[in-house]
């Protein structure tokens, strides 16, 4: 099997990085990390995340892809689902939009399945990406079930940039600020 793992981050996808690297999934001829995530905002918070994780690619040895970071196309996907919740139809149609650029980027570069791990972020729910997945991708989807314990050890360790939110300016969390006792909502851009 050749496997395209799409990655939103490094601490979310660095056990699953590792466990692939190292082997330890069956029937995984070879790999490759797939960053394509428009949906990230701002731009800036785009940047940090793609350059965690390129380092940690490259720490490892692993190949890794760029998607084209085109928030504009995100957002025309998920338009009309802007205040949904978290966990919502928006969440859903982001990862169906992901999925369907996944499914192309694999055939058109040698690789039959897709897996990911948008699933791992205490952000979001496994079950509503496999969903996504099996719509977007049918047969060429595999749900893989990653060692949380390793991913959990390799960011304690590795002093990886950590976000507070999903990265859509949708998901933002209201922030505190270094005092503790004043709450500031962050308000997208719109």
């Amino acid at each position: 099997m050749k496997l395209v793992l799409m990655s939103c981050c490094a601490p979310c996808s660095a056990g699953a990085i590792k466990q692939l690297a190292d082997g330890e999934i069956p029937n995984v001829d070879d790999f490759i990390v797939l960053f394509f995530n428009p949906n990230i905002f701002p731009a800036a918070e785009y940047d940090k995340r793609l350059a965690e994780q390129i380092r940690y690619c490259e720490k490892l040895g692993v190949k890794y892809a760029i998607g084209e970071y085109d928030h504009a196309a995100w957002r025309g996907a998920v338009r009309g689902m802007e205040n949904a919740p978290e966990r919502g139809a928006r969440c859903s149609a982001c990862f169906k939009f992901r999925f369907e650029y996944a499914r192309k980027w694999a055939a058109a570069h040698g690789y039959d399945t897709v897996t990911s791990v948008f699933g791992v972020s205490r952000h979001k729910d496994q079950s509503q990406v496999d969903d996504a997945g099996n719509a977007a991708l049918g047969a060429q989807y595999i749900p893989i079930k990653w060692d949380e314990g390793l991913r959990c050890e390799i960011n304690r360790a590795s002093g990886f940039y950590r976000q507070n939110y999903c990265g859509c300016e949708f998901s933002m969390r209201p922030q505190k600020d270094e005092n503790a006792h004043i709450t500031q909502k962050i308000i997208p851009i719109r």
